[in-house]
């Protein structure tokens, strides 16, 4: 039996809009039990600030975790050395200079590519034809799987996203995330013999740092589940708020797409919460933890902190977001933020709006986001 406070949350509204329950949370009991996930929901940014640094206690070894099981025990499920030894091993791959002296320029490419193809079109869904596939060809080079489709690669790094996600127990999900985590695992196979040692990309990184055959799976399907659901919403959910906002001409003309990047994943949080097990019995804040007991950061909830953000619910594009934790706080800070911003605020948004003078959303189509643990735009229908 929880001693904690207790917030009942109706799943499928929380899935559809989790800011309302997550602002009554803040408000009465920033930390407390959700039964309908079997969680703690820490929900106020100073909190999550300071206890995703204590992995002594809130660890993010869960042996028993949904990530763990279905995809395998990788860095981010691991703490100290452990972790730090593999995240050394592959930041030749998603260091700031490979970022920008080796994947900037391939990115650039790809993105022109795809806007050379959909540029005649006049209209479609963004999301499909412009972020899915952005996002998905540049993960292929960054994780060295050249071999899998882009459409395979939202596949699979979907069908983990709803997996790691399944805390009420969903078997059609949990095959689905099977079948995915398959597939990855085939494309690595093939992949390893034919691998360029040179190159810049994770299978290669890791395999010259004698990383076992485990721990490849696991940090390829890690960077799968990171790398395309979360770059292909914000790039999509960026492209919306500049249009529903009417920020163009004043993005066009001062460039600062960073800012607008930044402020979007502090407002919309792509990635709503990050999952811990508390490793020893744990009084803090006058909230007792027992060992065992599993805990969610509430990123999505940090974010929008009134106590942080003034009218935290408002997108400002002049706000100042150095306190949003929209890649994290400790020392699981998201390794693959230059990637992600590189790509995002310094190719896929300006080279998109340079590109489609007209571009301008659909006034016909109604636009909803979904997800609490990893949230996105359901469809983006424009016209240009």
């Amino acid at each position: 039996m929880e001693d904690k406070p207790i917030h009942n949350i109706d799943i499928s509204n929380f899935k559809r809009n989790p800011y309302p329950d997550l602002k009554e949370m803040r408000s009465l009991n920033p930390i407390c039990f959700v039964p309908q996930v079997k969680a703690t929901m820490i929900c106020d940014r100073d909190s999550i600030y300071e206890c995703e640094k204590n992995t002594n206690v809130f660890s993010s070894v869960q042996p028993e975790g949904l990530m763990t099981i279905l995809m395998g025990q990788n860095m981010m499920r691991k703490d100290g050395e452990d972790h730090l030894k593999e995240r050394k091993t592959i930041f030749k791959t998603i260091s700031p200079k490979t970022t920008r002296d080796h994947w900037k320029d391939k990115f650039a490419t790809i993105a022109d590519n795809i806007i050379n193809k959909i540029k005649f079109m006049r209209s479609g869904d963004l999301l499909n034809l412009y972020a899915r596939e952005l996002s998905a060809e540049c993960l292929k080079l960054v994780t060295g799987l050249t071999n899998m489709t882009a459409s395979e690669m939202d596949r699979v790094s979907q069908g983990m996203i709803d997996g790691c996600a399944n805390y009420t127990g969903d078997k059609k999900i949990a095959e689905n995330c099977n079948n995915c985590t398959q597939s990855i695992d085939t494309h690595i196979n093939e992949m390893i013999s034919k691998i360029n040692n040179s190159d810049f990309s994770l299978i290669s990184t890791m395999l010259k740092g004698k990383l076992s055959a485990e721990q490849i799976s696991a940090n390829i399907k890690l960077a799968i589940s990171g790398g395309q659901n979360e770059p292909r919403d914000a790039i999509a959910g960026c492209i919306w708020a500049v249009l529903n906002f009417g920020l163009k001409e004043q993005l066009l003309e001062n460039g600062n797409w960073e800012q607008l990047f930044n402020e979007y994943c502090r407002w919309m949080s792509p990635i709503g919460m990050s999952p811990r097990e508390i490793a020893r019995d744990f009084l803090y804040k006058n909230v007792a933890f027992k060992k065992g007991n599993r805990v969610f950061l509430m990123f999505s909830s940090a974010n929008r902190d009134e106590r942080v953000f003034t009218n935290s619910d408002k997108f400002d594009l002049e706000r100042d977001c150095s306190k949003s934790i929209h890649f994290g706080a400790g020392p699981h800070y998201c390794a693959g933020a230059s990637i992600a911003s590189t790509m995002i605020s310094l190719v896929a948004l300006p080279k998109l709006f340079l590109a489609l003078p007209k571009l301008k959303l659909d006034n016909k189509q109604k636009y909803e986001f979904d997800g609490w643990a990893f949230r996105g735009i359901t469809s983006l229908v424009c016209e240009w």
